[in-house]
């Protein structure tokens, strides 16, 4: 691992208004960005939530890969679908209440072993470790 702290630099900005959408930069991407139409905007663009998510099943996907590379464990492909559910909290503020993940693990020989590397990544991943939101998994194999 690098050493910390690490940086990683993001871009936004938009005209007045929030109907408006706007590109979200980092690197070399341009994303295009808007509010949700549950929350009164235009939609047609990636929202906060959308990134929210994104963040939180790519950090397990990314620390499921490092593992599972690390540990010698073969698979032929792995599949993330992501639930976020945006709630309110107890003390009645709009909150990413919870997320809950259904993985699906193709062409696994070692199930068992799969399922000790996925508990390992979702308890160690750097994005899912820095979140207040009520995290849930389950397992799939296929072939």
């Amino acid at each position: 691992m690098n050493p910390l702290p690490l940086l990683f630099k993001a871009q936004t900005e938009s005209q007045s208004g929030t109907q408006q959408s706007w590109q979200a930069r980092s690197l070399d991407l341009n994303l295009p960005c808007a509010i949700p139409p549950e929350f009164k905007g235009p939609g047609g663009g990636l929202s906060p939530e959308d990134f929210f998510v994104q963040a939180m099943t790519n950090c397990f996907l990314a620390t499921f890969k490092v593992i599972a590379e690390n540990s010698k464990l073969q698979y032929g492909r792995i599949h993330f679908a992501s639930d976020l559910f945006v709630d309110k909290n107890d003390q009645q503020k709009t909150v990413m209440k919870k997320c809950h993940f259904k993985i699906t693990l193709t062409s696994v020989e070692q199930k068992e072993k799969a399922s000790l590397l996925i508990k390992k990544a979702f308890e160690t991943g750097f994005i899912l470790n820095s979140v207040k939101t009520e995290l849930s998994y389950e397992i799939q194999f296929a072939e």
